[in-house]
């Protein structure tokens, strides 16, 4: 209970911190958006599709998965902010739990994200997409797995690089090729086999693809379960191993 409660209480104070500055939530919106109104005809073209709403049914997924790798891995900023301010410091002093300030953060994070799917989602079916509200719903739940995930790997750098002029190039040298070898921006379908194989090792590719054929309809296909399952438990693996270094950093 006791760690329940912290993990609320971290998260109300930084979900607040968040509303304040609603301009941040809008700005974050911007590209996203932008992807969706002018990527989308391009990969009409190239996949072949011979509506927008299939084209929309094959990047939006993809769009998500992009929002969740890169918001996730891009995390560890605001972390290492807190730090240097002393957040993190003077909350040593007071009996909240570390995991419950750590995992409050996260989740966060996880609910922000959320928000801009649900908005890109009613953005796509103005625009043509088609598709059941509990597939998105479903979606939403495979999106938040791999928000954990970047988030944990995020924090994980943010401490081990404590450096404001070397976090960033280290997190663009790893959000970078795991969004490629996910597929964010063209089907791994399409891609040479030897990508495909390495691809196999990346959890957010089957996230990626989990969420494509959630919104295909295919709630009962295999790589739907498959990317479920492999997301949730290289998801609890991250949060368990940063809520230790987390500890063990901040003790």
């Amino acid at each position: 209970m006791k760690l329940a409660r912290d993990t609320w209480l971290t998260f109300q104070y930084e979900t607040v911190l968040l509303i304040r500055n609603p301009s941040n939530i809008a700005i974050t919106l911007i590209q996203p958006l932008t992807y969706l109104a002018l990527f989308t005809p391009f990969l009409k073209g190239v996949m072949g599709v011979s509506t927008y709403g299939d084209a929309y049914q094959i990047y939006v997924p993809s769009l998500f998965a992009a929002m969740g790798i890169y918001s996730g891995l891009y995390a560890g900023f605001a972390l290492l902010a807190a730090m240097h301010q002393g957040v993190i410091s003077r909350c040593r002093v007071t009996p909240v739990s570390r995991i419950g300030l750590l995992l409050g953060r996260e989740l966060m994070y996880v609910v922000l994200i959320a928000f801009q799917a649900v908005v890109i989602a009613l953005a796509a079916l103005v625009l043509g997409l088609r598709v059941q509200p509990a597939n998105v719903l479903f979606a939403l739940v495979l999106l938040s797995m791999m928000v954990l995930l970047g988030v944990s790997i995020s924090f994980c750098l943010a401490m081990l690089v404590p450096n404001e002029t070397v976090l960033p190039t280290v997190a663009n040298s790893i959000a970078q090729p795991v969004a490629l070898l996910a597929g964010v921006l063209i089907p791994l379908s399409v891609a040479p086999l030897w990508v495909r194989n390495v691809a196999l090792w990346n959890p957010f590719a089957w996230g990626t693809r989990g969420m494509r054929a959630i919104l295909e309809g295919q709630l009962r296909g295999s790589v739907v379960w498959e990317g479920s399952l492999i997301m949730a438990a290289v998801a609890v693996l991250a949060v368990v191993l940063t809520s230790q270094l987390f500890s063990r950093e901040i003790a």
